[in-house]
């Protein structure tokens, strides 16, 4: 039986959740979820202590998956982050003056979906 509880889309709402929590716990504060434009999304948009701008990309990758994070991460899908973060930058003009980067916060499950391991991967590309 199909629940909304089991759904991907689901699985991927409670990581960025989860990867929220996680990042302000390392002293990070949440300026926006889910940034949307005509090039894509970005998860979490954050700023670090060091007052950079972080955009974080969030990957489930249940235990079973082969390829890790970063590498499902491929050229397109940088090329596309970074225009959605531009896209973010020309309609909130206030952030342009913070050196900004691209981190990826990995999230790996266990077969009880519970989490296992966090990887931060900070300034992962450019």
């Amino acid at each position: 039986m199909f629940t909304i509880a089991n759904s991907r889309a689901w699985r991927g709402i409670k990581a960025e959740r989860q990867a929220a929590r996680y990042l302000q716990q390392q002293g990070l504060r949440l300026q926006q979820r889910n940034y949307r434009c005509r090039f894509g999304e970005i998860d979490l948009i954050m700023i670090d202590p060091g007052r950079h701008l972080v955009f974080v990309e969030v990957r489930y990758r249940s235990a079973s998956d082969y390829a890790t994070a970063l590498q499902s991460i491929d050229r397109r899908k940088q090329d596309r982050i970074r225009k959605t973060a531009a896209s973010f930058l020309a309609a909130h003009s206030h952030y342009q003056q913070l050196p900004a980067r691209f981190d990826v916060l990995a999230i790996q499950t266990g077969p009880l979906q519970q989490a296992e391991k966090i990887d931060w991967i900070q300034d992962a590309f450019q």
